[in-house]
């Protein structure tokens, strides 16, 4: 199409990828190897059904939008950071009543909206974010207590970490109170 434009007018147009600022949320449940070997599959993959169930309902209530099963978890976007924590607050709680521990991490930033899938650096913090979260955790960058000061979440400081892949220290603090 570019050829045929630049053929048709002499110039060819700079078309720029679709960015959004978002919150991305990233889920993982804790021990899920060891559960499903527990469990077997076809009890694994009851466990599972409702784990999707009640991450969509949850998404959906905290107006945000399910981008893909990561096959123990999930990966979110929300508009506002404030819903992106209260979500996987009321997730966590969720699917504790189910016997279910999760791990939750979130950021802020510019995404790449690529069809039906996300992209880009923010899309890779948020994940790395999650990885170093704890059990029962929902752990967040500096750059989300900042975008959500006034809101009444409170935080406990986890320090100075380096994210696999990404260049200098990320400051992470863990959700402390809604």
């Amino acid at each position: 199409m570019g050829e045929v434009e630049e053929f048709l007018t002499g110039r060819r147009s700079v078309h720029e990828r679709d960015r959004v600022l978002a919150t991305v949320l990233f889920t993982d449940i804790v021990g899920s190897t060891e559960r499903a070997t527990h469990l077997g599959d076809a009890a694994w993959g009851r466990v599972l059904d409702q784990h999707d169930r009640l991450t969509r309902r949850e998404v959906d209530r905290w107006r945000g939008r399910v981008i893909k099963s990561t096959g123990d978890g999930a990966v979110a976007t929300f508009d506002g950071p404030a819903r992106a924590i209260r979500c996987a607050a009321a997730l966590r709680q969720a699917l504790r009543d189910e016997q279910v521990t999760i791990r939750a991490g979130l950021h802020t930033g510019e995404i790449e909206l690529r069809a039906d899938d996300i992209a880009g650096i923010g899309v890779h913090i948020a994940a790395r974010v999650e990885a170093l979260a704890g059990s029962d955790e929902v752990l967040v960058t500096k750059t989300v207590t900042d975008l959500v000061a006034g809101s009444g979440i409170t935080f406990a400081d986890r320090g100075l970490h380096d994210l696999k892949g990404v260049s200098g220290g990320w400051q992470l603090f863990a959700v402390a109170g809604l």
